[in-house]
């Protein structure tokens, strides 16, 4: 039966991070490589992606997702609400995140972290607005329904409301997870899920695909085969093979199952048959991986407001959210290239930048007469008006602890010509549990650098040529 609603997406919802650097050498201490951070992205995973990804098709989505009060589930709270509808499950323990450390183009270890499950909503079956009854109207008025199964209690959760569904179901199952109900439309395993499913009767993924059909009573099973496509057996019929469009060699297929599995449940809402769907998928989950697959998705967190907020307005908003706060300081005296290469790399490892600098009066005491060259009202109106810069914060001491302390970043950065244990901010960024980061310099750009040229420049002017005075 095709319905026109929205499609439910149900399933666990994880943070993803990527913290993406270069590796240019090996430890001295142990012959594993060592990763120079220059940005971090951060995304939802899990079923929290497969919203994301289909809300991006043009479709009204809506999440059944448990989302934790930690920092990173009002992150992910945050970010998902401005792409999708989100019905929120409590979170028992703290949220589940995956972190990618990549170097050109390639992962080279992930940390697993959070132990969050699932857990029924309080007040189940009372009709005044809690999750509970929430739920019911949403299955009521879907479109088609896709589980994302995470293996973090989601899906089991809600298992006894997807039985007899009159809409297409799609189960895109986990080993950890329960078995999908009998009658579903379309379930999606992986190879390495079959094989789960299947235990030691697998053989072949046609095989299995078939055999699956029979025990979970599915309507179809179409097993992911990565670049060689997938499998599909129905209820009834044979297996047959859907191939993947030809394309270069890919090294990451981060989300390439959530994609696949988010089309085909697109395509079933629409009408399409379950062969044309799973087509539908395969193409589109290519595409995907082709693009750059999840390590290319980049989702602007909504924490700030249009309009200049103070730094400390900044700070909140972003800690509220669940977001990444960096920050930087220093004079800014001239601001040159090198300023805007640090302040751009700097904005690239978080969700906002506050720059810190130094007044007037706090710069002639570090640099002496005749320094700043540029008044502190025109440095920062030049550092505000830069896209990169959220707000600038002004401080009268030598060193920018005080306004660290109030601030709390994630992040502070500096230039990598500061080693992080001599810097006298250093024990407060720690303090606040923030981290230190140091990125490259623009070689050749410095203020120093700047006066001397403008110096010569007129010496040169007020000599001529002969180095007569004129």
């Amino acid at each position: 039966m095709t319905r026109t609603g929205p499609v439910v997406v149900i399933g666990d919802t994880l943070l993803d991070v990527d913290v993406v650097g270069e590796a240019e050498r090996l430890a001295p201490d142990a012959p594993v490589p060592v990763v120079v951070s220059r940005a971090e992205h951060r995304r939802p995973g899990g079923a929290g992606l497969a919203a994301l990804l289909a809300a991006r098709d043009g479709a009204e989505v809506v999440l059944i997702t448990a989302v934790g009060d930690d920092p990173a589930g009002r992150f992910l709270r945050g970010l998902l609400t401005e792409h999708v509808h989100l019905v929120r499950l409590p979170l028992s323990g703290s949220t589940v995140s995956k972190t990618r450390i990549r170097a050109r183009g390639q992962t080279l270890v992930r940390l697993d972290g959070g132990d969050g499950r699932a857990v029924h909503p309080a007040g189940a079956g009372r009709p005044d607005g809690t999750p509970d009854a929430e739920i019911d109207a949403v299955l009521r008025d879907a479109g088609g329904v896709l589980v994302s199964d995470y293996g973090h209690g989601t899906a089991g959760v809600l298992l006894g409301r997807l039985h007899d569904l009159d809409v297409s179901l799609v189960w895109d199952p986990h080993p950890r997870g329960p078995a999908p109900p009998p009658d579903c439309t379309l379930v999606t395993p992986s190879e390495s899920e079959a094989r789960a499913l299947c235990g030691e009767s697998y053989t072949t993924p046609d095989l299995a695909a078939r055999r699956l059909v029979r025990t979970l009573g599915a309507g179809a099973v179409a097993i992911t085969l990565g670049e060689d496509g997938a499998v599909l057996a129905r209820r009834g019929g044979r297996s047959v093979r859907m191939p993947a469009p030809q394309c270069s060699a890919v090294s990451d297929v981060c989300g390439a199952g959530d994609r696949f599995a988010g089309a085909a449940a697109l395509a079933l809402r629409d009408g399409a048959p379950v062969e044309d769907a799973v087509a539908v998928g395969v193409g589109e989950a290519s595409r995907f991986v082709r693009t750059g697959g999840a390590a290319a998705i980049r989702v602007p967190v909504p924490v700030l407001g249009d309009g200049p907020r103070t730094a400390q307005e900044v700070a909140d908003a972003v800690r509220a959210a669940g977001g990444r706060l960096v920050a930087t300081g220093g004079c800014f005296d001239l601001l040159h290239a090198g300023h805007v290469s640090l302040l751009r790399g700097a904005r690239a490892l978080g969700d906002a930048l506050i720059v810190c600098v130094n007044t007037d009066a706090s710069v002639r005491r570090l640099k002496g007469p005749g320094r700043p060259v540029v008044a502190e009202r025109d440095r920062v109106a030049m550092l505000s008006a830069l896209e990169c810069v959220d707000a600038v914060l002004l401080f009268e001491e030598a060193s920018p602890c005080a306004a660290i302390a109030r601030l709390r970043p994630d992040v502070w950065v500096k230039g990598a010509d500061h080693a992080g244990g001599d810097l006298p901010e250093a024990e407060v960024v720690r303090r606040g549990g923030g981290e230190i980061v140091t990125l490259p310099r623009v070689p050749g750009r410095s203020t120093t650098e700047l006066i001397c040229a403008a110096h010569a420049a007129a010496r040169i002017v007020s000599t001529g040529s002969t180095g007569e005075t004129t």
